[in-house]
């Protein structure tokens, strides 16, 4: 049989150049977020097939790499369905594993509990731009926290990061899953039809008003029901206003708190905010996982044509491991696609050192080899990248190439 050289379908190699902005961005993440008090913590790759089946991580729960039961567990030959053969899975995000850790440590951590985690997670999805089936994921969560402090501090985060990373006039939206309901509510579907009526919804940008219009109406919803849900988002602005508006039209059916809240968010993060950036109230914004009980925000990018992170509160997933509800909100940024956005750009690494190659004649002798070694470690004491390498009878060629890997000076040494 025949050996592959290419990567398998939906993962890549890393060149050196982007390994390098990728190891300056993972940097500069743990710099930022442990600037807002965030910890790192770390959890395996592979979780328990039931914690990654719970129904709680929507359409991902279908793309899970699962794994065979090893060793004398695995008997094919007796087994009658899937559950005799699978018993874990490649984590598809990180927000499961970290319920998971958060419910089996709670008792030495503080409270609340400010996360960092990254690490690569696994999703069999179709490969597209800046999507691939493996990929980094990067979040940070609090724990412990229900006052709105805590979607505050992961806004001014994750928007502080975006700009030290010379991103701009990006856009970050946000709305409550409680504003959904009561906009259902209030048009008058039932509260089983809420989550037909969401991913509809959720579709607004692509398919518009109309396209949103006739899709309800081919599920079988009442026209006098969807022309009342569509004439909210009509009307509705996309600003602190909007709420406003929300709070007095839905008013039986949204909790006066609920929109409050979103007021304060908004206009402590507008106030409080770093870097150069939008909050748009949105709400048409669903986010797809279903274990999000309030507030959602997501960033969108217009150089991307898309979103580029997002997240939610999701004060009932810890429950399902401890049987108490414990008030939790996360933030992801897409770290592929903002590693894929600084690629397209040719950025470079603004504190990057100096590079010096010493390039070595064949025949030097053992006294000027170490001669160089000395010099070499002496531009390493004063903050150089230095690398060592014998010359190539093509020294322009030789050249160009370490000049295309940052190499800036050039040293010949001969006999």
């Amino acid at each position: 049989m025949a050996l592959k050289k290419k990567p398998v379908t939906g993962m890549k190699d890393m060149m050196p150049e982007e390994m390098e902005i990728r190891d300056y961005v993972i940097a500069l993440i743990k710099e930022t977020y442990k600037s807002f008090g965030f910890s790192s913590i770390e959890t395996p790759c592979v979780e328990h097939i039931e914690n990654l089946c719970s129904r709680q991580g929507g359409d991902n729960e279908k793309l899970i790499f699962k794994i065979l039961k090893r060793g004398e567990k695995l008997r094919l030959e007796s087994a009658k369905g899937e559950g005799d053969l699978v018993d874990g899975g490649l984590r598809y995000d990180l927000t499961v594993p970290l319920s998971r850790y958060y419910s089996d440590n709670a008792n030495v951590l503080p409270s609340p509990f400010k996360a960092l985690q990254m690490g690569n997670v696994w999703r069999a999805d179709r490969p597209q731009r800046g999507r691939f089936r493996q990929f980094m994921q990067c979040d940070i969560d609090i724990l412990g926290e229900p006052s709105n402090l805590a979607e505050i501090e992961l806004v001014l985060a994750t928007t502080t990061l975006l700009g030290r990373l010379d991103f701009h006039d990006f856009t970050i939206r946000i709305n409550d899953r409680r504003i959904l309901k009561a906009m259902a509510a209030y048009s008058g579907f039932a509260e089983e039809d809420y989550e037909n009526v969401f991913i509809i919804l959720d579709k607004m940008d692509k398919i518009g008003l109309d396209g949103v219009r006739k899709e309800l109406e081919e599920c079988g919803h009442e026209k006098e029901k969807v022309e009342r849900y569509l004439r909210l988002f009509e009307t509705i602005s996309n600003d602190v206003e909007g709420v406003r508006q929300c709070k007095e039209e839905l008013g039986g059916y949204l909790a006066a708190e609920t929109a409050d809240s979103l007021e304060m968010i908004i206009e402590s993060v507008e106030s409080a905010k770093e870097a150069d950036f939008t909050m748009r109230f949105d709400p048409t914004l669903v986010r797809g996982m279903s274990y999000y009980t309030g507030t959602i925000f997501e960033i969108s990018m217009d150089e991307f044509g898309g979103s580029v992170g997002g997240g939610g509160r999701y004060d009932e997933m810890i429950g399902r491991f401890t049987g108490q509800n414990t008030p939790a909100v996360g933030f992801s940024i897409g770290f592929e696609r903002i590693v894929m956005l600084l690629l397209e750009r040719g950025f470079r690494i603004p504190t990057g050192k100096a590079r010096k190659a010493y390039l070595l004649d064949k025949n030097l002798p053992k006294e000027k080899v170490l001669e160089v070694l000395e010099r070499a470690k002496a531009d390493r004491a004063a903050g150089m990248q230095v690398m060592m390498v014998n010359m190539k009878k093509n020294k322009k060629f030789q050249k160009e190439q370490l000049a295309q890997v940052g190499y800036e000076e050039f040293v010949e040494v001969y006999k």
